[in-house]
Protein backbone atom coordinates (compact mmCIF):
# COMPACT_ATOMS: atom_id res chain seq x y z
CA UNK A 1 0.00 0.00 0.00
CA UNK A 2 2.74 2.35 0.64
CA UNK A 3 4.61 1.63 -2.79
CA UNK A 4 1.04 2.27 -4.42
CA UNK A 5 0.39 6.03 -2.28
CA UNK A 6 4.13 7.02 -3.26
CA UNK A 7 3.45 6.08 -6.54
CA UNK A 8 0.48 8.50 -6.71
CA UNK A 9 2.60 11.12 -5.24
CA UNK A 10 4.76 11.28 -8.74
CA UNK A 11 2.63 13.93 -10.08
CA UNK A 12 4.23 15.59 -13.30
CA UNK A 13 5.38 18.50 -11.45
CA UNK A 14 6.83 16.64 -8.74
CA UNK A 15 8.61 14.45 -11.24
CA UNK A 16 10.28 18.05 -13.54
CA UNK A 17 11.14 19.33 -9.77
CA UNK A 18 13.19 15.93 -8.85
CA UNK A 19 14.74 16.38 -12.56
CA UNK A 20 15.35 20.10 -11.88
CA UNK A 21 18.20 18.82 -9.15
CA UNK A 22 20.20 17.21 -11.86
CA UNK A 23 19.50 18.70 -15.13
CA UNK A 24 19.39 22.38 -15.89
CA UNK A 25 16.88 23.97 -18.11
CA UNK A 26 14.99 21.43 -21.21
CA UNK A 27 11.92 22.31 -19.71
CA UNK A 28 10.18 20.93 -22.72
CA UNK A 29 11.68 17.53 -22.30
CA UNK A 30 11.30 17.07 -18.98
CA UNK A 31 7.21 17.83 -18.94
CA UNK A 32 7.35 15.24 -21.63
CA UNK A 33 8.93 12.70 -20.26
CA UNK A 34 6.89 13.22 -16.55
CA UNK A 35 3.24 12.98 -18.84
CA UNK A 36 4.41 10.19 -20.59
CA UNK A 37 5.50 8.51 -16.57
CA UNK A 38 2.56 9.66 -14.71
CA UNK A 39 0.22 7.82 -17.57
CA UNK A 40 2.12 4.58 -16.90
CA UNK A 41 0.44 5.10 -13.60
CA UNK A 42 -2.65 6.14 -14.69
CA UNK A 43 -3.02 2.83 -16.60
CA UNK A 44 -2.18 0.78 -13.58
CA UNK A 45 -5.34 2.01 -12.19
CA UNK A 46 -7.63 1.21 -14.98
CA UNK A 47 -9.41 -2.11 -14.86
CA UNK A 48 -7.70 -5.00 -16.71
CA UNK A 49 -9.83 -4.77 -20.14
CA UNK A 50 -8.91 -1.04 -20.72
CA UNK A 51 -5.05 -1.27 -19.15
CA UNK A 52 -4.41 -3.65 -22.07
CA UNK A 53 -5.42 -1.31 -25.13
CA UNK A 54 -3.42 1.48 -23.34
CA UNK A 55 -0.11 2.26 -25.59
CA UNK A 56 3.73 3.69 -23.85
CA UNK A 57 3.69 7.22 -25.16
CA UNK A 58 7.28 6.40 -26.51
CA UNK A 59 9.30 9.55 -27.20
CA UNK A 60 11.32 10.97 -29.51
CA UNK A 61 14.17 13.42 -28.60
CA UNK A 62 16.16 15.45 -30.66
CA UNK A 63 19.18 17.41 -29.90
CA UNK A 64 23.20 17.88 -30.20
CA UNK A 65 25.45 15.82 -27.80
CA UNK A 66 25.76 16.68 -24.26
CA UNK A 67 22.26 18.48 -23.73
CA UNK A 68 21.10 16.21 -21.14
CA UNK A 69 18.76 13.30 -23.14
CA UNK A 70 21.01 10.48 -21.37
CA UNK A 71 20.76 12.10 -17.95
CA UNK A 72 16.96 12.58 -17.99
CA UNK A 73 16.08 9.21 -19.23
CA UNK A 74 18.58 7.60 -16.32
CA UNK A 75 17.15 10.20 -14.00
CA UNK A 76 13.74 8.90 -14.66
CA UNK A 77 14.44 5.30 -14.42
CA UNK A 78 16.30 5.95 -11.14
CA UNK A 79 12.95 8.05 -9.69
CA UNK A 80 11.06 5.06 -10.13
CA UNK A 81 13.01 2.42 -9.29
CA UNK A 82 12.42 0.69 -12.90
CA UNK A 83 14.32 -1.47 -14.89
CA UNK A 84 16.76 0.62 -17.25
CA UNK A 85 19.14 -0.11 -20.32
CA UNK A 86 20.68 2.40 -22.54
CA UNK A 87 22.00 1.35 -26.17
CA UNK A 88 23.09 2.93 -29.12
CA UNK A 89 21.28 2.18 -31.98
CA UNK A 90 24.63 1.59 -34.20
CA UNK A 91 25.57 -1.78 -32.11
CA UNK A 92 23.32 -3.23 -34.07
CA UNK A 93 22.24 -5.31 -37.21
CA UNK A 94 19.36 -6.84 -39.17
CA UNK A 95 18.97 -10.21 -37.90
CA UNK A 96 21.21 -12.97 -40.13
CA UNK A 97 24.26 -11.12 -40.54
CA UNK A 98 27.32 -10.34 -37.95
CA UNK A 99 26.41 -8.19 -34.84
CA UNK A 100 23.93 -7.55 -32.36
CA UNK A 101 20.75 -8.29 -32.83
CA UNK A 102 17.88 -5.91 -31.65
CA UNK A 103 16.29 -8.59 -29.49
CA UNK A 104 19.12 -9.10 -27.18
CA UNK A 105 18.29 -5.16 -26.19
CA UNK A 106 15.24 -6.62 -24.46
CA UNK A 107 17.54 -10.14 -22.84
CA UNK A 108 19.84 -7.22 -21.65
CA UNK A 109 16.62 -5.48 -19.83
CA UNK A 110 15.75 -8.83 -18.37
CA UNK A 111 18.70 -9.02 -16.97
CA UNK A 112 18.70 -5.53 -15.53
CA UNK A 113 15.05 -6.30 -13.94
CA UNK A 114 16.74 -9.92 -12.40
CA UNK A 115 20.03 -7.60 -10.60
CA UNK A 116 17.54 -5.42 -9.14
CA UNK A 117 15.15 -7.80 -7.71
CA UNK A 118 17.53 -9.73 -6.84
CA UNK A 119 19.68 -7.18 -4.96
CA UNK A 120 16.32 -5.95 -3.07
CA UNK A 121 15.34 -9.46 -2.11
CA UNK A 122 18.82 -9.83 -0.73
CA UNK A 123 18.52 -6.64 1.46
CA UNK A 124 15.70 -8.35 2.55
CA UNK A 125 17.19 -11.17 3.79
CA UNK A 126 20.17 -9.93 5.79
CA UNK A 127 19.54 -10.18 9.50
CA UNK A 128 18.94 -14.42 8.87
CA UNK A 129 21.90 -14.55 6.18
CA UNK A 130 24.20 -12.89 9.02
CA UNK A 131 22.79 -15.24 11.77
CA UNK A 132 23.49 -18.28 9.64
CA UNK A 133 26.99 -16.64 8.66
CA UNK A 134 27.73 -16.16 12.30
CA UNK A 135 26.61 -19.83 12.86
CA UNK A 136 29.37 -21.27 10.55
CA UNK A 137 31.77 -19.18 11.54
CA UNK A 138 31.25 -20.81 15.26
CA UNK A 139 31.70 -24.04 13.48
CA UNK A 140 34.53 -23.38 11.78
CA UNK A 141 36.60 -21.86 14.92
CA UNK A 142 35.77 -24.89 17.02
CA UNK A 143 38.49 -27.15 17.84
CA UNK A 144 38.42 -29.99 16.02
CA UNK A 145 36.56 -28.71 13.09
CA UNK A 146 38.95 -29.61 10.26
CA UNK A 147 38.34 -30.35 6.81
CA UNK A 148 37.34 -33.87 6.11
CA UNK A 149 38.26 -35.61 2.70
CA UNK A 150 35.22 -35.47 0.73
CA UNK A 151 34.33 -37.56 -2.32
CA UNK A 152 35.09 -36.10 -5.44
CA UNK A 153 32.11 -33.65 -7.09
CA UNK A 154 31.28 -36.30 -9.94
CA UNK A 155 30.65 -38.67 -7.54
CA UNK A 156 28.09 -36.89 -5.90
CA UNK A 157 26.00 -36.53 -8.95
CA UNK A 158 25.66 -40.77 -9.02
CA UNK A 159 24.50 -41.10 -5.45
CA UNK A 160 28.66 -42.05 -4.65
CA UNK A 161 29.19 -42.78 -0.72
CA UNK A 162 25.94 -43.68 0.12
CA UNK A 163 27.06 -46.90 1.72
CA UNK A 164 29.64 -45.41 3.97
CA UNK A 165 29.65 -45.73 7.36
CA UNK A 166 28.23 -42.83 9.23
CA UNK A 167 30.95 -40.43 11.22
CA UNK A 168 30.76 -41.68 15.21
CA UNK A 169 28.80 -39.78 17.12
CA UNK A 170 30.45 -38.11 20.49
CA UNK A 171 29.84 -38.63 23.94
CA UNK A 172 27.11 -36.78 25.34
CA UNK A 173 29.79 -34.78 27.81
CA UNK A 174 32.16 -33.74 24.46
CA UNK A 175 29.05 -32.74 22.97
CA UNK A 176 27.80 -30.61 25.75
CA UNK A 177 31.05 -29.27 26.11
CA UNK A 178 31.55 -28.01 22.46
CA UNK A 179 27.91 -26.44 22.52
CA UNK A 180 29.05 -24.78 25.53
CA UNK A 181 32.35 -23.31 23.27
CA UNK A 182 30.46 -22.76 20.46
CA UNK A 183 28.48 -20.38 22.49
CA UNK A 184 31.31 -18.58 23.96
CA UNK A 185 32.34 -18.00 20.22
CA UNK A 186 29.26 -16.79 19.18
CA UNK A 187 29.17 -13.78 22.05
CA UNK A 188 32.66 -13.06 20.74
CA UNK A 189 32.29 -12.84 17.07
CA UNK A 190 29.27 -10.75 18.11
CA UNK A 191 30.96 -8.27 19.93
CA UNK A 192 33.67 -8.32 17.02
CA UNK A 193 36.48 -9.33 19.48
CA UNK A 194 37.61 -12.51 17.18
CA UNK A 195 37.44 -10.02 13.67
CA UNK A 196 41.21 -10.04 13.41
CA UNK A 197 41.85 -13.95 13.72
CA UNK A 198 42.25 -16.25 11.21
CA UNK A 199 40.02 -18.56 10.17
CA UNK A 200 39.18 -21.68 7.43
CA UNK A 201 36.38 -21.71 5.60
CA UNK A 202 34.40 -23.17 2.24
CA UNK A 203 33.58 -20.81 -0.17
CA UNK A 204 31.37 -21.48 -3.19
CA UNK A 205 33.28 -21.04 -6.19
CA UNK A 206 31.31 -19.17 -9.27
CA UNK A 207 30.39 -21.69 -12.07
CA UNK A 208 29.39 -19.91 -15.38
CA UNK A 209 30.97 -22.15 -18.66
CA UNK A 210 30.16 -20.72 -21.73
CA UNK A 211 29.01 -22.74 -24.54
CA UNK A 212 29.43 -21.35 -28.24
CA UNK A 213 25.85 -21.85 -29.76
CA UNK A 214 25.38 -22.10 -33.39
CA UNK A 215 22.51 -22.08 -35.76
CA UNK A 216 20.65 -18.82 -34.64
CA UNK A 217 21.07 -15.08 -34.51
CA UNK A 218 22.08 -13.53 -31.74
CA UNK A 219 21.39 -17.03 -29.79
CA UNK A 220 25.10 -16.20 -28.41
CA UNK A 221 23.91 -13.40 -26.48
CA UNK A 222 21.71 -15.27 -24.42
CA UNK A 223 24.01 -15.91 -21.63
CA UNK A 224 23.03 -19.71 -21.77
CA UNK A 225 25.75 -22.01 -19.56
CA UNK A 226 26.20 -25.34 -18.60
CA UNK A 227 24.78 -24.95 -14.79
CA UNK A 228 21.66 -23.16 -16.45
CA UNK A 229 20.79 -25.73 -19.10
CA UNK A 230 21.73 -28.43 -16.45
CA UNK A 231 19.25 -27.22 -14.16
CA UNK A 232 21.25 -26.91 -11.64
CA UNK A 233 22.65 -30.63 -11.46
CA UNK A 234 26.21 -30.04 -11.24
CA UNK A 235 26.88 -29.46 -7.17
CA UNK A 236 28.40 -26.13 -5.79
CA UNK A 237 32.06 -25.70 -6.14
CA UNK A 238 33.77 -25.20 -3.13
CA UNK A 239 37.24 -24.18 -2.34
CA UNK A 240 39.22 -24.24 0.81
CA UNK A 241 40.33 -20.43 1.67
CA UNK A 242 42.04 -19.23 4.93
CA UNK A 243 41.37 -15.62 5.96
CA UNK A 244 40.21 -13.14 8.67
CA UNK A 245 36.84 -13.24 10.49
CA UNK A 246 35.91 -10.04 9.02
CA UNK A 247 36.36 -11.00 5.62
CA UNK A 248 35.01 -14.43 6.07
CA UNK A 249 31.75 -12.98 7.64
CA UNK A 250 31.39 -10.66 4.86
CA UNK A 251 31.32 -13.83 2.29
CA UNK A 252 29.69 -15.84 4.33
CA UNK A 253 26.86 -13.49 4.54
CA UNK A 254 26.71 -13.06 0.86
CA UNK A 255 26.89 -16.89 0.04
CA UNK A 256 23.85 -16.96 2.79
CA UNK A 257 21.59 -14.29 1.24
CA UNK A 258 21.95 -16.18 -1.61
CA UNK A 259 20.35 -19.31 -0.35
CA UNK A 260 17.94 -17.97 1.11
CA UNK A 261 16.70 -15.98 -1.74
CA UNK A 262 14.10 -17.83 -3.90
CA UNK A 263 15.39 -17.17 -7.25
CA UNK A 264 11.94 -18.49 -9.14
CA UNK A 265 9.98 -15.62 -7.66
CA UNK A 266 12.82 -13.44 -8.31
CA UNK A 267 12.81 -14.07 -11.86
CA UNK A 268 8.76 -13.72 -11.96
CA UNK A 269 8.63 -10.98 -10.37
CA UNK A 270 11.78 -9.09 -12.41
CA UNK A 271 9.89 -10.84 -15.66
CA UNK A 272 6.28 -8.60 -14.10
CA UNK A 273 8.63 -5.60 -13.55
CA UNK A 274 10.37 -5.40 -16.75
CA UNK A 275 7.08 -5.69 -19.08
CA UNK A 276 5.09 -3.19 -16.98
CA UNK A 277 7.83 -0.44 -15.92
CA UNK A 278 10.61 -0.91 -18.11
CA UNK A 279 12.29 1.78 -19.77
CA UNK A 280 14.81 1.29 -23.02
CA UNK A 281 16.67 4.42 -23.88
CA UNK A 282 18.20 4.14 -27.65
CA UNK A 283 20.48 6.38 -28.27
CA UNK A 284 21.97 7.42 -31.79
CA UNK A 285 18.84 6.59 -33.95
CA UNK A 286 19.48 9.26 -36.28
CA UNK A 287 22.77 6.99 -37.31
CA UNK A 288 19.97 4.24 -38.50
CA UNK A 289 17.84 6.73 -40.03
CA UNK A 290 18.15 6.95 -44.37
CA UNK A 291 19.27 9.83 -45.59
CA UNK A 292 17.15 12.40 -47.65
CA UNK A 293 14.51 8.84 -47.85
CA UNK A 294 16.69 7.78 -50.72
CA UNK A 295 19.09 4.22 -50.50
CA UNK A 296 19.87 1.82 -53.18
CA UNK A 297 17.68 -1.00 -51.49
CA UNK A 298 18.02 -2.75 -47.65
CA UNK A 299 20.97 -1.26 -45.37
CA UNK A 300 21.68 -3.29 -42.85
CA UNK A 301 23.24 -0.79 -40.78
CA UNK A 302 19.94 1.44 -41.25
CA UNK A 303 16.73 0.49 -42.67
CA UNK A 304 17.20 -2.99 -41.27
CA UNK A 305 17.80 -2.08 -37.98
CA UNK A 306 14.82 0.00 -38.27
CA UNK A 307 12.68 -2.42 -39.26
CA UNK A 308 13.86 -5.21 -36.67
CA UNK A 309 12.93 -2.59 -33.92
CA UNK A 310 9.50 -1.85 -34.98
CA UNK A 311 8.16 -5.59 -33.66
CA UNK A 312 9.73 -4.83 -30.29
CA UNK A 313 8.70 -1.57 -30.16
CA UNK A 314 5.10 -2.33 -31.53
CA UNK A 315 4.95 -4.98 -28.61
CA UNK A 316 6.18 -8.50 -29.22
CA UNK A 317 7.39 -11.48 -27.26
CA UNK A 318 10.91 -11.88 -26.58
CA UNK A 319 12.56 -14.84 -25.46
CA UNK A 320 15.15 -14.69 -22.75
CA UNK A 321 16.84 -17.39 -20.44
CA UNK A 322 14.55 -16.07 -18.01
CA UNK A 323 11.45 -16.78 -19.64
CA UNK A 324 9.63 -14.81 -22.16
CA UNK A 325 9.09 -11.17 -21.52
CA UNK A 326 6.22 -8.78 -23.51
CA UNK A 327 7.15 -5.58 -24.52
CA UNK A 328 3.71 -4.22 -25.34
CA UNK A 329 3.79 -1.73 -22.06
CA UNK A 330 7.80 -1.11 -22.20
CA UNK A 331 8.01 2.53 -22.50
CA UNK A 332 10.81 3.51 -25.32
CA UNK A 333 12.68 6.71 -25.38
CA UNK A 334 14.98 7.38 -28.26
CA UNK A 335 17.25 10.31 -28.95
CA UNK A 336 19.62 12.05 -31.78
CA UNK A 337 21.12 14.97 -33.02
CA UNK A 338 19.76 14.54 -36.63
CA UNK A 339 22.20 17.16 -37.73
CA UNK A 340 22.46 15.59 -41.37
CA UNK A 341 18.95 13.51 -41.54
CA UNK A 342 15.10 14.32 -40.31
CA UNK A 343 12.89 12.67 -38.01
CA UNK A 344 10.66 11.91 -41.22
CA UNK A 345 13.75 10.04 -42.59
CA UNK A 346 12.90 6.78 -40.09
CA UNK A 347 10.63 4.84 -41.70
CA UNK A 348 7.03 5.87 -41.46
CA UNK A 349 5.88 2.68 -38.77
CA UNK A 350 9.00 3.58 -36.70
CA UNK A 351 8.06 7.24 -36.74
CA UNK A 352 4.10 6.44 -35.56
CA UNK A 353 5.39 4.40 -32.34
CA UNK A 354 6.84 7.72 -30.97
CA UNK A 355 4.03 10.00 -30.68
CA UNK A 356 5.79 12.85 -28.16
CA UNK A 357 8.81 14.51 -29.93
CA UNK A 358 10.71 17.14 -27.72
CA UNK A 359 13.25 19.39 -28.84
CA UNK A 360 16.52 19.62 -26.51
CA UNK A 361 17.97 23.07 -27.00
CA UNK A 362 21.57 24.37 -27.53
CA UNK A 363 23.98 24.57 -24.17
CA UNK A 364 24.33 28.76 -24.06
CA UNK A 365 27.13 30.41 -21.70
CA UNK A 366 23.80 30.89 -18.81
CA UNK A 367 23.56 27.11 -19.16
CA UNK A 368 26.98 26.02 -18.96
CA UNK A 369 27.73 27.95 -15.63
CA UNK A 370 24.37 26.78 -14.03
CA UNK A 371 25.36 23.10 -15.02
CA UNK A 372 28.72 23.91 -13.13
CA UNK A 373 27.26 24.81 -9.83
CA UNK A 374 23.64 23.89 -9.43
CA UNK A 375 23.18 19.98 -10.06
CA UNK A 376 23.00 17.93 -6.87
CA UNK A 377 26.72 17.32 -6.94
CA UNK A 378 27.62 19.40 -9.21
CA UNK A 379 30.81 19.15 -11.56
CA UNK A 380 32.35 21.53 -9.39
CA UNK A 381 31.34 20.15 -6.16
CA UNK A 382 32.82 16.73 -7.80
CA UNK A 383 36.37 18.30 -8.33
CA UNK A 384 36.00 20.22 -4.47
CA UNK A 385 35.16 16.96 -2.67
CA UNK A 386 37.68 14.90 -4.99
CA UNK A 387 40.61 17.17 -3.83
CA UNK A 388 39.17 17.63 -0.44
CA UNK A 389 40.49 13.83 0.30
CA UNK A 390 43.98 15.28 0.11
CA UNK A 391 43.68 18.35 2.35
CA UNK A 392 43.10 20.87 -0.91
CA UNK A 393 40.45 23.49 -0.18
CA UNK A 394 39.10 24.56 -3.78
CA UNK A 395 36.95 27.48 -3.91
CA UNK A 396 35.80 29.14 -7.26
CA UNK A 397 34.35 32.55 -7.54
CA UNK A 398 31.28 33.53 -9.63
CA UNK A 399 34.38 35.11 -12.01
CA UNK A 400 35.92 31.76 -12.60
CA UNK A 401 32.45 30.63 -13.19
CA UNK A 402 31.60 32.57 -15.95
CA UNK A 403 34.81 32.50 -17.48
CA UNK A 404 35.20 28.30 -17.81
CA UNK A 405 31.25 28.52 -19.23
CA UNK A 406 32.08 31.29 -21.42
CA UNK A 407 34.79 29.06 -23.21
CA UNK A 408 33.35 26.32 -22.99
CA UNK A 409 30.62 28.03 -24.82
CA UNK A 410 33.18 29.57 -27.36
CA UNK A 411 34.75 26.05 -27.59
CA UNK A 412 31.43 24.17 -28.67
CA UNK A 413 30.88 27.01 -31.26
CA UNK A 414 34.53 27.04 -33.24
CA UNK A 415 35.09 23.25 -33.37
CA UNK A 416 32.60 20.03 -32.26
CA UNK A 417 29.94 20.55 -30.14
CA UNK A 418 29.90 18.55 -27.30
CA UNK A 419 27.99 20.04 -25.15
CA UNK A 420 28.42 20.19 -20.97
CA UNK A 421 30.67 17.30 -21.98
CA UNK A 422 33.19 20.34 -22.86
CA UNK A 423 33.31 21.25 -19.44
CA UNK A 424 34.81 18.10 -17.88
CA UNK A 425 37.62 18.38 -20.66
CA UNK A 426 38.35 21.82 -19.89
CA UNK A 427 38.32 21.42 -15.62
CA UNK A 428 40.63 18.92 -16.14
CA UNK A 429 43.30 20.53 -17.77
CA UNK A 430 42.29 23.53 -15.02
CA UNK A 431 43.02 21.93 -12.27
CA UNK A 432 45.86 19.30 -13.96
CA UNK A 433 48.74 20.74 -11.49
CA UNK A 434 46.93 21.02 -8.34
CA UNK A 435 45.58 17.38 -8.90
CA UNK A 436 49.06 16.29 -9.27
CA UNK A 437 50.78 18.26 -6.52
CA UNK A 438 48.07 17.95 -4.24
CA UNK A 439 49.13 14.16 -2.25
CA UNK A 440 52.61 15.97 -1.73
CA UNK A 441 51.93 19.92 -1.15
CA UNK A 442 49.42 18.89 2.06
CA UNK A 443 46.14 21.23 3.53
CA UNK A 444 46.30 24.62 2.13
CA UNK A 445 43.80 26.98 -0.02
CA UNK A 446 43.58 27.56 -3.32
CA UNK A 447 41.10 29.94 -4.23
CA UNK A 448 39.77 30.11 -8.15
CA UNK A 449 39.06 32.97 -9.96
CA UNK A 450 38.85 34.77 -13.64
CA UNK A 451 42.43 35.26 -14.29
CA UNK A 452 43.74 31.95 -12.66
CA UNK A 453 40.83 30.13 -15.73
CA UNK A 454 42.60 33.03 -18.05
CA UNK A 455 45.91 31.81 -17.53
CA UNK A 456 45.19 28.19 -17.79
CA UNK A 457 43.01 27.77 -20.48
CA UNK A 458 43.52 30.39 -22.88
CA UNK A 459 47.25 29.06 -24.11
CA UNK A 460 45.26 25.96 -25.11
CA UNK A 461 42.32 27.41 -26.87
CA UNK A 462 44.52 29.95 -28.70
CA UNK A 463 46.88 27.10 -30.18
CA UNK A 464 44.39 25.57 -32.32
CA UNK A 465 47.20 22.49 -33.04
CA UNK A 466 47.06 21.53 -29.13
CA UNK A 467 42.97 22.41 -28.49
CA UNK A 468 42.07 19.58 -30.95
CA UNK A 469 43.55 17.12 -28.87
CA UNK A 470 43.12 18.52 -25.49
CA UNK A 471 39.96 20.57 -25.34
Amino acid sequence: MNSAIEEMELTPRRIVEYLDRYIVGQEKAKKSVAIALRNRIRRRNLSPEMAKEVAPKNILMVGPTGVGKTEIARRLAELVKAPFVKVEATKFTEVGYVGRDVESIIRDLAEAAVAMVKKRKIEEVQTPAAERAEQRLADALLPGSEKKPSMPDFMKIFGGGREREEAPQPAPEEERMRESTRRKLCTLLEEGKLDDREVEIDVTESQSVGIPLLGGAGMDSMGINISDMLGGLLPKKTKRRRMKVAEARRLLRAEEAEKLVDMDAVIREALEKAAEEGIVFIDEIDKVAARGGSGGGPDVSREGVQRDLLPIVEGSPVPTKYGTLNTDHILFITAGAFSSVKPSDLVPELQGRFPIRVELQPLKREDLARILVEPENSLLRQYTALLGTEGVELSFDDGAVQEIALLAERMNGEMENIGARRLHTMIDQLLEEISFDAPESGARSCPIGAEFVRERLAPLISDSDIRRYLL
